[in-house]
């Protein structure tokens, strides 16, 4: 096997994704390394979607094209889901809020295109919790979370309930009541969150844009060791090239809400990663970078041409930040101890 894929960086991919016509320049082993590594990143659909005007390789073309055909599928998938999620719960008297990939697909924004959608993502008030619940395990959801002690700390501690699967339709949704967990130090405004969503269509709600770039940030930086990083920093970039043009003040208040949220940290700190790796348009005075900016970086672009994850103790230290990040030191090891002592049982049976 060749070691050609161990010389390249996800730079390769933020470069492609950033000018899709510096593609049109790669040779065998450089298309070898950009597929594999959009792959690793779940980034394919949304390469396939910058390059499918593009003239190719066929080889090549035959990829792009699987890909786009897949994305579809998913977009339309999430689509079908989220209507789903509205006729079971068509009863609940408050807003249902659309968040992530499905919020973006419904409301036709141009992170959706491409993007790979998993879960279904809901936010609903803390207080409708439990209708919310009863009507989506009547509409034939399950309970993922079979284990009394996960089961516990996700209604203690988490932002959201245990996941629920779908019996027939095999499809997970999320119902959260806040974006970060109860333990994790910014405590940001769920209520003012849910309060000032906007309306779409299909009867459910998405957060104003501020929000939705105040989750984005707190999902990429403030709740995660950086894996997806640069999908998530991908949709950072588009919803900011959205959101930033429509009115001139859109700055200004995207810094107060995320004070509003605790979450200026994580806002500005993806904003200036995002203007980095993706040439975002941003504010001179949003560009002060800082030095832990380039571990950031670093961080995100931590995979080789094989899809290989590399800077294996930088990927260490920001897991353990993650969990830091989640709840204080004494609570922080005595779950990790729980954890330990139950993965040990099970490898012991």
């Amino acid at each position: 096997m060749s070691n050609a894929g161990l010389h390249y960086d996800t730079w390769l991919l933020v470069d492609c994704l950033r000018e899709p016509d510096r593609a049109l320049r790669l040779n065998d082993a450089d298309w070898v390394a950009l597929i594999t590594m959009a792959r690793a990143e779940s980034l394919i659909g949304t390469l396939a979607y910058r390059l499918k005007n593009k003239k190719l390789p066929q080889p090549v073309a035959h990829i792009i094209s699987d890909a786009l055909i897949d994305s579809d599928y998913q977009y339309r998938s999430a689509l079908w889901e989220v209507d789903c999620a509205r006729r079971a719960l068509e009863s609940y008297d408050g807003p249902v809020v659309l968040m992530k990939g499905s919020a973006y697909a419904a409301a036709g924004f141009n992170a959706s295109h491409g993007r790979f959608i998993g879960d279904l993502d809901i936010m609903v008030s803390e207080g409708g919790l439990k209708e919310v619940e009863e009507l989506l395990l009547k509409a034939g959801w399950e309970w993922v979370k079979e284990d009394e002690y996960d089961e516990a700390y996700y209604r203690d501690y988490m932002h959201e309930l245990p996941p629920l699967i779908h019996s027939e339709r095999d499809r997970m949704i999320d119902v959260h009541h806040t974006i970060l967990p109860k333990t994790a130090e910014p405590n940001p405004n769920a209520r003012a969150m849910i309060a000032d969503a906007l309306p779409i269509d299909d009867g459910h709600y998405i957060f104003m844009p501020e929000d939705m770039i105040c989750h984005c940030a707190a999902h990429l930086m403030a709740d995660g060791d950086l894996a997806g990083g640069l999908r998530n920093l991908w949709d950072m970039h588009c919803l900011l090239s959205d959101f930033s043009g429509a009115a001139g003040d859109f700055w200004m208040r995207l810094k107060q809400r995320a004070q509003q949220h605790e979450l200026w940290e994580a806002v500005h700190l993806s904003v200036r990663q995002s203007n980095a790796l993706y040439g975002t348009t941003i504010p001179v005075d949003w560009m002060q970078w800082g030095i832990s900016d380039t571990l950031f970086q670093k961080r995100l672009l931590a995979r080789n041409g094989w899809g290989q994850k590399t800077y294996k103790l930088l990927r260490f230290a920001f897991y353990i930040r993650s969990h830091w990040l989640r709840m204080p030191p004494l609570m922080l090891i005595k779950h990790l101890l729980t954890k330990w002592r139950k993965g040990h049982k099970a490898h012991q049976l």
